[in-house]
C-alpha cells in the first residue's frame, strides 16, 4: 500500500543542479582564457599572411594603422624572398613615406631599404633623413647604407650616444621615470602644466633613462634639454652593424665605448663594436 500511496502522491518539487551549469560556464570561462590571446596575436601578428585583395583594401582605407603596418611587414617579406609581384605596390610604398601617422613612416623606412635596386626608394629614403621623428629618420639612415649610401652617416653615429630630449613646451616639469627606468617610443615620460593644463611628454626614441637635466617641480622652457637617454640596445648593434660598412677613423672612439663597456647590453654587442672597430682600423690602413 506504501508504494501505491507514493505512486499516487504528486510529483516533489526537483532539486535544481548547479554542477551542470557551472560545469558549463567554467569550460565557456577556459575557452575565453585560450580565445582571446589567440584573437589579439592573430589580429596584431605582422606575420599573419595576408592576401592582394586584404593589401588593396588596407592601403585604400588608410583609417587602420596597424593594418597598413601588417601590409608593410608582408611587403617586407615578398621582397625578401625575392617575389616580383611586390613591385607593384612599390608606388604606394613611396606615398607612405609621406604619411601622417609616424609609426607608418618609421615601418615604411626600414621596408623600402629591403630593396636597394629601387631608384625611386632610394630618393624617399633620402628625404625621410629630414623627417620630423627621429626614428623615421634611423630607419631612413640605416635604409640607406642598403643603398652604399652614406647619407645618414651622422645619425648612425648619433645612436651610440646619449639622445638628449627637449621640452616640447614651457611650464612646470612633473617628472614620471626614474634612473635606469627602460622606455620605448611613445612612454610617457613627464608631464608638463601650464596655464592649468597639464601636457603629457613622450618618449621619441628607445633608450634607458641616464639622468634628467633638470629637476622634478623646475620650470622650463621650450626646446630646453630635460632628458637624456642611454642608447638602446638594438639601436646600437644596427648602428654598429652599419659602421662597419661606413665607418671612419672619426667614429672609432664612439665603437670603441661599447667594446670596453656595452652598459648592460648583451655579449653580441660587445663583440660587434670589436668587429667594427677592426673593418674601420683595415679600412683606414690598407
Amino acid at each position: 500500500m506504501a508504494s501505491n500511496n507514493l505512486q499516487m502522491a504528486p510529483d516533489a518539487p526537483s532539486q535544481k543542479s548547479f554542477g551542470g551549469r557551472w560545469a558549463l560556464g567554467i569550460l565557456v570561462l577556459a575557452l575565453l582564457f585560450v580565445l582571446m590571446p589567440f584573437l589579439f596575436w592573430n589580429a596584431t601578428w605582422f606575420g599573419r599572411p595576408i592576401t592582394d585583395n586584404q593589401i588593396s583594401h588596407a592601403l585604400a582605407d588608410r583609417s587602420h594603422p596597424r593594418e597598413i603596418q601588417h601590409v608593410l611587414s608582408q611587403f617586407e617579406t615578398r621582397i625578401e624572398k625575392g617575389d616580383p609581384s611586390v613591385r607593384r605596390w612599390y608606388p604606394q610604398m613611396v606615398v607612405l613615406a609621406k604619411d601622417p601617422i609616424d609609426e607608418i613612416r618609421v615601418t615604411d623606412a626600414w621596408v623600402m631599404g629591403q630593396d636597394n635596386t629601387s631608384q625611386e626608394f632610394h630618393t624617399a629614403l633620402l628625404a625621410m633623413l629630414n623627417d620630423p621623428n627621429p626614428m623615421v629618420q634611423r630607419n631612413a639612415a640605416l635604409s640607406l647604407v642598403r643603398f652604399h649610401d652614406d647619407s645618414g652617416h651622422t645619425l648612425i653615429v648619433s645612436m651610440l650616444r646619449p639622445y638628449t630630449m627637449n621640452s616640447p613646451e614651457a611650464g612646470v616639469l612633473s617628472t614620471r621615470l626614474k634612473n635606469d627606468d627602460i622606455v620605448n617610443p611613445g612612454t610617457l615620460l613627464a608631464h608638463i602644466e601650464s596655464g592649468g593644463k597639464k601636457n603629457e611628454v613622450r618618449a621619441q626614441v628607445p633608450g634607458t633613462v641616464e639622468r634628467w637635466l633638470v629637476p622634478n617641480g623646475a620650470t622650463v622652457t621650450a626646446g630646453q634639454p630635460i632628458l637624456s637617454l642611454a642608447p638602446n640596445e638594438s639601436m646600437a648593434w644596427e648602428a654598429l652593424r652599419a659602421l662597419f660598412l661606413i665607418g671612419t677613423p672619426a667614429d672609432l672612439p664612439d665603437v670603441e665605448h661599447f667594446v670596453r663597456d656595452s652598459g648592460g647590453m648583451s655579449p653580441q654587442v660587445g663583440a660587434q663594436a670589436q668587429a667594427t672597430a677592426r673593418e674601420i682600423q683595415a679600412r683606414a690602413n690598407p
